[in-house]
Formats: C-alpha cells, sequence, structure tokens
C-alpha cells in the first residue's frame, strides 16, 4: 500500500489519499480488492472487524452453517482456485467457510491491503473535485475517487423492542455476536428468543446441553432438513470437472443455484403427482420446492399447496399436536421469508426439557433482573440467547453518515424507502458502489454469484470511464427511479409483498415497507446488466472532475 499523505488543515490529522476505498473485508471486499488491484488501482478495504471474513467472521453461534451448498457458495473466477480447494461437507460450517475466506486472501496477497479494527463513521462527498471524503471512527481520515461499500446485507444485528434488556443479570448473547470462545450452557436455563434461520440452527445444539430451554416464536418458520454429509471424494471430483458448464447455469438461473426449469403449474397435476414431487425435493436444496411449479410464488392456491406439504411434515416430527400446530406458519406464504435449512429443529420439541413459547398468544411484555415476563407469567433463566435478525438490506449504509452532491444524506434520499439503478447506484451519490444493494437478487439469490456479478460490473465500469478520461460515474435519476419502480412492480407480481419479513423492512419499527430485493431472477438482471454495459453503461453519467 502506497498511501500519499496530506496535513488536512481542517483537523491537523494525515489525510491518506487513495485511488479506491472498500468498507467491509467479506466475500465482496476482498473480490473488489483485488480486482481493483488488476486495474492497477492504489485499494485499501476498512474493516470493523478484527479480522476478515465478514459474515462469517461475526456469526459463530452453535450450528452456524451457509445454506448453499459448499461447492455452489464459492468463488468462480479463478479457476485453479476452484479445483485446489476442498470442501468437507455438503453444507459448509462457519468454521470452514472462515478457513476458505482466508485461504482466498493467502493465496492473492490480500492481507495486506485489509485494515482492521476500523469502523467508518463517515463519507462526504466533495462535488469540487468529485471525489470522497471518508472517516473513521477512530479519526483516521481517507480520500478516495471510488467508494465501495461492501458492508453486507446481513450485517447491522438488531434486538428485539422489549423493555428492560439492561436489567437482567444473566448473561445475554445475540447470534451474530457470539463469542469467540464458545458459550457453555451445561446444566443452565436458557431462553432463545426467534426463529429466524440463526435461531432454527443454534437451538437444537443448545438443547444438547442446556438443562431447560425455552424458545420464544413470534413467527413460525417453514424449515426443511439439511441433510448434511461429509462431501463424497468422487462426487466433488465430478463436479469440479463440469464447473465450467455449472457455474453458466447458475449464472442464468432464476436463484443462482442451477434447477429443472418447471413448466406446469401446482394446480394442473394430480395431487399424488404433486406430493411425489415436492417429496423429491424435500430435504434436497433450499429452492427445490420453490421451483417446482411455474406458479409458486404468485398464484397464493399453488403457493398454499407447498406450505401444507411442508406443515404436514412438521406434524409428522412434533409429537404434540399443540407444539406441532404452533410451529406450523399460517400467516405469510412459503418462501415470501427465506425458508430455512435445519438439522433436527423440529425434533428438538419432543425433547422433555424443551419447550415452546407462542408470543402470538402471550406477548412478551418486558425483561427482567431474573429472565422474561409475557402476559401470562414469568420465565427465570440463567442465559438469554437473543436471535433477533438484522436490519436488513439498508442498515449497514444507514449506520454510516453517507452525504452525496450538495450534502444530500442517504437517509433523506431513502426516507421513503431505497432508491437506487440495478441495486448498485444511488442517483446524486456518485462513485459510490453498493455491493448486492438493495434493488438486486442479492438476497435472493446464492450470494456469491450475486457477489461475483457486481463487482465485475463496478471494475469494469471504472475501466471502462478511466480509459476514456472520467473520473466519475453517476447513475440519472431517471435510471435510478426507472429501475426501482421495475422492482416494485415485479415485486408486487408475486406474494413476497404479503410477508411481514425482513425482505420488506418489517421487522424494524418505522422503516418503510417495501419489497427490497429484486425477484425478476438472477439471469435475468445479468443480461440487463450486460446489455447496459455493451451499450456503453446506459443510465450512468461519465464525467471528469
Amino acid at each position: 500500500m502506497t498511501d500519499t499523505l496530506e496535513q488536512s488543515a481542517t483537523r491537523g490529522t494525515a489525510t491518506r489519499r487513495v485511488d479506491a476505498l472498500v468498507v467491509g473485508a467479506g466475500l465482496s471486499g476482498l473480490y473488489m480488492l483485488h480486482r481493483f488491484r488488476g486495474l492497477g488501482l492504489d485499494t485499501v478495504v476498512l474493516e470493523a472487524g478484527g479480522d476478515i471474513g465478514g459474515t462469517w467472521y461475526w456469526n459463530r453461534y452453535p450450528g452456524a452453517r451457509c445454506d448453499v451448498e459448499s461447492m455452489e457458495y464459492s468463488y468462480s473466477f479463478d479457476p485453479e482456485l476452484e479445483q485446489d480447494w476442498e470442501w468437507s461437507e455438503k453444507y459448509p460450517t462457519q468454521p470452514e467457510i472462515l478457513r476458505y475466506v482466508h485461504h482466498v486472501a493467502d493465496r492473492f496477497g490480500l492481507h495486506d491491503g485489509v485494515r482492521l479494527d476500523t469502523r467508518v463513521a463517515s463519507a462526504h462527498f466533495r462535488d469540487r473535485d468529485g471525489r470522497w471524503t471518508v472517516t473513521t471512527e477512530g479519526g483516521e481520515v481517507w480520500d478516495t475517487e471510488q467508494l465501495v461499500m461492501a458492508t453486507g446485507c446481513l450485517s447491522t444485528s438488531k434486538l428485539p423492542e422489549i423493555p428492560g434488556v439492561e436489567t437482567f443479570v444473566g448473561r445475554t448473547l445475540h447470534t451474530a455476536h457470539w463469542p469467540h470462545e464458545g458459550a457453555d450452557f451445561t446444566g443452565r436455563r436458557v431462553a432463545v428468543i426467534g426463529t429466524g434461520s440463526s435461531g432454527i440452527q443454534a437451538i437444537p445444539l443448545i438443547a444438547d446441553e442446556a438443562a431447560d430451554l425455552t424458545v420464544f416464536q413470534r413467527t413460525a418458520n417453514f424449515s426443511m432438513p439439511a441433510n448434511n454429509a461429509p462431501l463424497d471424494p468422487e462426487a466433488q471430483a465430478e463436479r469440479k470437472r463440469g464447473y465450467p458448464e455449472h457455474r453458466k447455469a447458475a449464472r442464468e438461473s432464476g436463484f443462482g443455484i442451477p434447477v429443472p426449469a418447471a413448466t406446469q403449474s401446482a394446480l394442473e397435476v394430480d395431487p399424488e403427482e404433486r406430493r411425489a414431487r415436492y417429496e423429491a425435493t424435500w430435504g434436497r436444496n433450499l429452492v427445490g420446492m420453490l421451483t417446482s411449479y411455474t406458479d409458486s410464488i404468485v398464484d397464493p392456491a399453488a403457493n398454499e399447496t407447498a406450505a401444507e406439504f411442508v406443515r404436514e411434515k412438521i406434524r409428522g416430527i412434533v409429537h404434540d399436536p399443540e407444539t406441532a400446530e404452533t410451529l406450523c406458519p399460517r400467516d405469510h406464504p412459503f418462501g415470501t421469508k427465506r425458508p430455512c435449512l435445519d438439522s433436527g429443529y423440529y425434533a428438538t420439541f419432543n425433547r422433555e426439557h424443551v419447550q415452546l413459547v407462542d408470543l402470538k398468544k402471550t406477548p412478551l411484555t418486558e425483561i427482567t433482573a431474573r429472565g422474561l415476563r409475557t402476559t401470562e407469567r414469568e420465565y427465570e433463566v440463567d442465559d438469554l440467547v437473543f436471535a433477533t435478525g438484522f436490519d436488513a438490506m439498508t442498515g449497514s449504509l444507514a449506520a454510516i453518515d453517507l452525504r452525496g452532491r450538495d450534502g444530500k444524506r442517504l437517509a433523506d434520499a431513502w426516507a421513503d424507502g431505497p432508491v437506487t439503478h440495478l441495486g448498485l447506484q444511488v442517483a446524486g451519490f456518485p462513485n459510490l458502489y453498493t455491493i448486492t444493494g438493495p434493488g438486486s437478487p442479492s438476497v435472493l439469490s446464492n450470494m456469491m454469484v450475486s457477489i461475483e456479478q457486481h463487482v465485475d460490473f463496478v471494475a469494469d465500469a471504472v475501466r471502462y470511464a478511466h480509459e476514456r478520461g472520467a473520473t466519475v460515474i453517476e447513475s440519472t435519476e431517471e435510471a435510478a427511479q426507472g429501475w426501482t419502480d421495475h422492482v416494485r412492480e415485479v415485486g408486487d407480481y408475486t406474494l413476497y409483498p404479503q410477508a411481514n419479513s425482513w425482505y420488506m423492512g418489517a421487522n424494524v419499527p418505522g422503516k418503510p415497507r417495501v419489497f427490497m430485493a429484486y425477484i425478476g431472477g438472477v439471469g435475468a438482471y445479468r443480461q440487463h446488466c450486460d446489455q447496459l454495459a455493451a451499450d456503453g453503461y446506459t443510465g450512468f453519467a461519465f464525467s471528469s472532475a
């Protein structure tokens, strides 16, 4: 790293001048560093955590595991990397993914481009010269032309809106901030609040240790068995031999995972045939049931056939009928909240020391010094585990004081919901890029496919600009509004807006209720982006400051 040091008269601190600054050293930030370096850009990554890895550095709770198969959840940009790395299981655990991230960073010499324990506080665009001033919480000041927010879609955690958290005298843990040394629950009374993906993964393992486990559920979720197992070496070798074709199919697919295209409506086939189709996809991958029929995510009656199939599975696993019904989701269509993958989640409620509290019937009223109180009773516990999720898609951006042209705050620009061009740029915020941002497929896809596509798009656009003598790239207002309208129109055609999901921002009080992801498909989105690039980046303005 060869920073040019300038003395800031106003701050009295050394300002480090670089070509590009990337915020976040997860899978997207590291690949962005690699691509920018390939363009000869002096690039630095600022990372709030104590190590690289992003999601897989922070999330260390028991059972933390990716819900996309390991052979799919990996970089495709380097054929030798693809062939050399060996995965051990069908679904990779957090420690294995973190080892993979370090392997990639070692292989491509990325560690020296990352500054750890460095959290960005503000980023202000300078109209006079078309560059950004970025300030960290530690007082460092950076001057950069390109600013890439690789801050992740699920990285700003949240606590439940319940009074009294600070009064609890026992141990509190959040799945997104798990202690690196782990947490022993042996012989302890534990409460878990939340039954989203992290709760569903952690609850069976916490139950293995705890003397008593109480799960507080506000919303029942659809979950399918992971059927995780060690990877057969020959099967892994076969996939590697077919990687070029497989990766191409993934990039052209709807969700970034190749599956056969549906050809029939769920309502036009015999019930026995439909059930056989669902049985064939049950426990195979995350998107199998969603893509079995053409109308699964657009027709309520078609969707209900899949939803009821899952409920029947739950009833067949959970012994107590009342508990089984409480665990059966009924307030949202199947798939409109990201389905979870589990290892023994529903069966955990057959254990004598595990109980389920339905917060729809008896809401939580407060956290007390000794535990939790509902409208019905108080539960005394030793440990409180919050599996309460994230301020998704926009939370990590809202946490930074981001200001574009004329000092306009991103928070004000997005007061009614995010408006972006392709989920990549915001009009009025030149040279600022949001990797897998709102308005892109991102959280509805295999994130690795979307990450690589976004990073490549940004790198190619910057190269295109520089080759033409331009230093500023900015989405037009018309393009951003037009794309956002399209995202909303496509979303409204589906069942997704019917759910009070984090896709909609519904889990954060006061957040605008907007379907933030693009459901038009990973392949269709890529085609659109490629066409814009081929046409000279339609919708983006290029200039020199």
